[in-house]
């Protein structure tokens, strides 16, 4: 391609928007460009590489027998009426009518409509396994879409689906997905983990991993060890405490009996001893010595979860735990109706709601709680003689620190990722009630058993930026950039100049490779400043060296000066390193 002939509008100022680095550059190199809050055009060069990430999406998922689809983004309600999703999404769903008055959605995903279209197709075991990958666009009403193609409200997104006739099945069919992915992701160029997680709106009956691209300007924690392996989002991860306490909780009723010789529970005054800051300050005490409580709304109802005072309660954890739709924060009127008192003061005795208590709340001697009235709290509380424990769990946040449930030895710690992808082992989730069946070899009809495989595309370029640029643009991994090769004249005036570049344009072309012609008459600063900005890999400057029959070669975001090759050397040295 012709660089003067290419819909590049570079910027020279940075977008007042934008937020992080990919978002940037990817604008200010003209890769794509706003249409609204959350939705973007992709220009020619964004394009491009969307292309090249497909191509080794789709490579991979065909290597692992998956066969390519296309389906509606336009969806009828009512199938996510009969998933029971209509209303767990929320209003992220884009939901809308025809002229008839019938309701439609704007598809985030395609679970309910792939398992309908193979429902009806497929009846017998002797058509299974199978699985159905596609490449489409999908909508999602984001609250607040921020960070460009980091969080949109239009994307692109490989989603793949396996059905098989058993468990056995299915887990063979993750594995090889589970490979596939890391072969796309490295291919790509990315630094990632494959860590444990939850299932969110997905849902699903079986393990799932999210594969996280690390970089500090992710949104989600990562939790890892410290020794070992050991990788899972904030919403999945344990402590080895917890984990231990967990597989015994009939320890905590052992532990709890020793404890009928405690000191009476008993009422004390703490005026403006508000949050637990305020108590571990004006106490003189230990933040391990509180036990927090905070009302909840779980679908509209009231519950109470404690957690010790030196804890964060991770709602993902109570949420499936209640196994609830919905989960939000007590309004303080409705903290008043429940405790009596204002906020800050609620405690867990005499509480007439369900409690949610913490492993390690239930595991305590004693503690300071709240007494349910205000400016009022209550020291010797002993849980499991002063509130009940019959609903004990892993409710919290890990704490940097906290022992690996892995390894045991190792330490917790916590890293910054961007979600790329996701796998889920489905199940019969969506098969049970969309009535996607087959009869076995017995003759007995069975609901086939499903996975789910995502891949974030367009989302990719961003994480892939995040990790590959610096102060003067991006920097593209080989396998994904625009072009292979910039090839840039000094001078389009200088005939000399001109013959080479161009001998160099057909003879890399001719074997294949992606050349990008600067024929711009424009000066040589204003085409390395561009060349750095949309960081093509390979750079090759044809200048009065050519007379001596030498070029200048430079990679992007090598350091030092560029180097002088002969030209007869270039096809090899080009494609040496994109080999390499």
């Amino acid at each position: 391609m012709r660089q003067k002939s290419v819909f590049l509008p570079t910027m020279r100022e940075v977008p007042a928007d934008a937020e992080a680095v990919s978002h940037k550059w990817l604008v200010k190199g003209g890769f794509i460009r706003q249409l609204s809050a959350g939705v973007y055009s992709f220009l020619p060069l964004g394009r491009r590489v969307l292309r090249k990430v497909e191509a080794i999406v789709r490579h991979e998922m065909e290597q692992t027998g998956a066969q390519e689809v296309l389906l509606p983004a336009f969806q009828p309600a009512d199938l996510w009426q009969q998933s029971g999703r209509y209303e767990v999404y929320g209003p992220e769903l884009v939901r809308l009518q025809d002229r008839n008055g019938r309701e439609f959605v704007l598809g985030p995903t395609h679970e309910e409509v792939i398992t309908q279209l193979v429902g009806q197709e497929i009846s017998t075991y002797r058509k299974l396994p199978v699985t159905l990958f596609q490449v489409q666009t999908k909508f999602r009403d984001e609250r607040r879409p921020r960070f460009g193609l980091l969080r949109c409200r239009e994307f692109v997104m490989k989603d793949a689906y396996s059905f098989d006739s058993d468990w056995e099945g299915l887990d063979r069919t993750y594995q090889a997905m589970y490979e596939a992915y890391h072969r796309i992701f490295e291919r790509s160029g990315l630094e990632f983990r494959a860590v444990q997680a939850d299932a969110g709106a997905i849902g699903g009956e079986g393990g799932t991993h999210e594969f996280m691209a690390i970089a500090e300007s992710g949104e989600d924690d990562v939790v890892t060890c410290s020794s070992c392996d050991y990788a899972a989002n904030m919403e999945k991860a344990i402590s080895h405490e917890a984990a231990l306490v967990e597989a015994d909780k009939k320890r905590l009723t052992r532990d709890q009996a020793e404890d009928g010789l405690q000191a009476a529970a008993e009422q004390f005054h703490t005026p403006g001893l508000r949050t637990i800051d305020e108590l571990v300050a004006g106490l003189e005490i230990g933040h391990d010595g509180l036990i927090k409580t905070l009302i909840y709304l779980a679908d509209g109802k009231p519950v109470a979860v404690l957690v010790r005072g030196d804890h964060s309660i991770n709602e993902t954890k109570v949420l499936n735990a209640l196994q609830a739709v919905t989960l939000t924060l007590a309004d303080s009127d409705t903290v008043r109706t429940v405790t009596g008192a204002g906020t800050g003061f609620a405690g867990p005795i005499g509480l007439a709601i369900p409690l949610l208590v913490d492993l390690e709340v239930a595991q305590m001697k004693a503690g300071i709680a709240g007494a349910n009235e205000t400016d009022y709290h209550v020291r010797h509380v002993v849980p499991g003689r002063d509130f009940s424990l019959e609903r004990t769990g892993d409710f919290r946040n890990v704490e940097v620190g906290d022992r690996c449930p892995s390894c045991e030895h190792g330490e917790l710690r916590t890293i910054r990722g961007i979600e790329i992808g996701h796998v889920f082992k489905l199940g019969t989730k969506y098969s049970e009630k969309l009535g996607a069946q087959f009869v076995d070899s017995t003759g007995e009809t069975k609901p086939i058993i499903m996975g789910c495989y995502g891949i974030g595309i367009s989302r990719l370029l961003s994480a892939i930026i995040e990790q590959h640029h610096d102060e003067n643009g991006m920097i593209w991994p080989s396998a994904v950039a625009p072009y292979d090769v910039h090839l840039i004249p000094v001078s389009t005036q200088d005939s000399l100049q001109m013959d080479v570049a161009e001998n160099l344009y057909a003879q890399l072309q001719a074997a294949g490779i992606d050349v990008l012609l600067d024929d711009r008459d424009e000066r040589l600063g204003v085409k390395l400043k561009d060349s750095d900005l949309i960081g093509i890999p390979i750079r090759i400057v044809v200048g009065k060296g050519v007379a001596d029959g030498q070029v200048e070669w430079k990679l992007r975001g090598g350091s030092g000066a560029a180097d002088r090759m002969a030209i007869t050397d270039v096809l090899a040295a080009v494609q040496g390193s994109m080999r390499g």
